[in-house]
């Protein structure tokens, strides 16, 4: 999904629960998913199947008056006390764990002459991607007029020569639609595997949000045998702590018709899986990349992170005097 707030909406927009112990000692609870829990595991080194030590650091330094204070530092991996990879299992392998690593730090501090940034709202397709032919800062994205046409623009000269005036600002539709001509032409001979993997990638995300809910189904359901039994082991004397546990027993109930509900509506929306015999149909027909491209259901979002797997920048040099615009586009080596 490209950045740990779309993990988290995603969590969200599914309803799936978060687990959340205050305490080593504290019963686990089931919450609504926040960011910050999401981006911990994301970034928790322990859940790619590593053991590590010594990310912090105590010390001690001198306020403004000369007081001492302590406070904690994060370190660089490269001066950790230990890190072994492979220590355990992992719910992810540690080359994915390493990517996600990379992808965030992209999001939040992109390297010079390297697209970065997450993926945002917009009709701009080089957002992020597009930088000055001129001075090479990274380009602004704006939109104007009703339509929100978007355009780019660099600030450079204001930056460093204070003379108010525009490095370049330039229109962004007819450089959206030269940069969608080139990327659809260099996918041509590609287009129909691209195709077919995006259709078992989608399987493949439904059927993982599937395999939570039915987890949460055994859970739900674990927590009423458990309530069950409290309620037969008490004594029926002991009538005020018996209707206590019997309401107890109860809600589980519903709470466990609820999600099995939820799991058989979920099921029934999940999209038609791709057999093998509209598979080989697919190929023979030789599906039209600039149809799916252009498709109502294909969101900004989804054009840029596609353009991303192809091109890591965009340089744009404007020739005022030709009324012209000079586009290089640069794929790093893979």
């Amino acid at each position: 999904m490209g950045s740990a707030r779309r993990v988290w909406l995603w969590f969200r927009s599914e309803g799936l629960a978060f687990p959340l112990q205050l305490h080593a000692r504290a019963e686990i609870r089931w919450v609504g998913a926040s960011y910050t829990a999401i981006h911990q595991v994301l970034t928790n080194a322990v859940y790619a199947g590593a053991y590590l030590y010594g990310k912090t650091r105590q010390e001690t330094i001198l306020d403004g008056i000369g007081a001492h204070k302590k406070r904690i530092r994060s370190l660089p991996r490269s001066q950790w006390q230990v890190l072994i990879p492979e220590h355990h299992p992992g719910f992810i392998d540690w080359q994915t764990y390493e990517a996600n690593q990379q992808r965030l730090a992209e999001n939040t501090r992109p390297q010079p002459r390297k697209g970065g940034g997450a993926v945002r709202e917009g009709g701009a397709l080089l957002q992020g991607l597009a930088s000055c032919g001129h001075c090479g800062r990274r380009l602004h994205t704006h939109y104007r007029e009703r339509n929100s046409s978007p355009g780019y623009d660099c600030a450079g000269k204001v930056l460093v020569e204070n003379r108010g005036v525009y490095c370049l600002n330039i229109g962004g539709v007819q450089i959206d639609h030269a940069i969608t001509q080139a990327f659809i032409a260099a996918l041509e001979s590609a287009k129909l595997t691209a195709t077919l993997t995006a259709a078992e990638r989608l399987e493949a995300d439904r059927e993982a949000a599937l395999k939570q809910w039915r987890l949460a189904v055994e859970r739900v359901s674990y927590e009423a045998q458990r309530a069950e039994r409290r309620y037969r082991a008490i004594d029926p004397d002991n009538r005020l702590v018996a209707r206590g546990l019997e309401r107890e027993w109860e809600a589980c109930l519903k709470a466990l018709e609820a999600a099995k509900s939820d799991l058989a509506r979920r099921e029934a929306a999940r999209p038609h899986t791709i057999a093998q015999q509209e598979r080989d149909h697919l190929l023979a027909l030789g599906p039209d990349l600039v149809s799916v491209w252009n498709a109502s259901t294909t969101t900004p979002r989804d054009r840029k992170e596609l353009l991303r797997t192809l091109l890591d920048e965009v340089i744009i040099k404007v020739d005022r005097d030709a009324f012209a615009a000079h586009l290089t586009l640069r794929r790093a080596a893979r």
